[in-house]
């Protein structure tokens, strides 16, 4: 992989990361049920917004590794055991984000205002397709590394 490949991706994650933050910050601001609320309600009444913070831990964890993945790559121009280490790692976060995604759906499905069931199913499902297409691509490249390495795909 070229250095400066390797540089564009590590700004593509700090960007994707700050945007991520910005909405996970900003968006309970100005959801319509929270429009006139305070700063306290907003963030200690809501248990389901706990829960979306809590979850979206292992995607910022798979932002840090894959990170940190590039900046090894940009380095070293090539890849190494590290790499397939890192890329196991975001498989694992991408499969726990699908984890946390599937709860959320439930918690919607079951709790959740009958207004606000379609579009909240809707974009559960698009982070659903989004971390299992991180699982599959991480898994895939992670084999293909090892290969290249010398090592045995498990």
């Amino acid at each position: 992989m070229k250095r400066s490949t390797a540089l564009f991706l590590q700004i593509a994650i700090v960007v994707v990361g700050v945007a991520a933050l910005a909405f996970l910050l900003g968006e309970p601001h100005v959801e319509g049920r929270n429009a006139h609320a305070t700063v306290f309600e907003i963030y200690f009444k809501d248990p389901f917004l706990a829960y979306v913070y809590v979850g979206s831990i292992p995607f910022f964890w798979a932002l840090y590794r894959a990170f940190g993945l590039c900046g090894k790559v940009r380095q070293s121009g090539s890849f190494s055991p590290e790499t397939v280490d890192a890329l196991r790692t975001i498989q694992r976060c991408a499969i726990t984000l699908l984890c946390f995604v599937a709860g959320g759906l439930v918690i919607i499905a079951l709790f959740g205002d009958k207004e606000d069931r379609p579009p909240g199913i809707m974009m559960g499902l698009l982070f659903a397709i989004g971390a299992s297409v991180t699982a599959l691509a991480a898994a895939k490249f992670a084999r293909r590394v090892q290969r290249t390495l010398g090592g045995v795909s498990p």
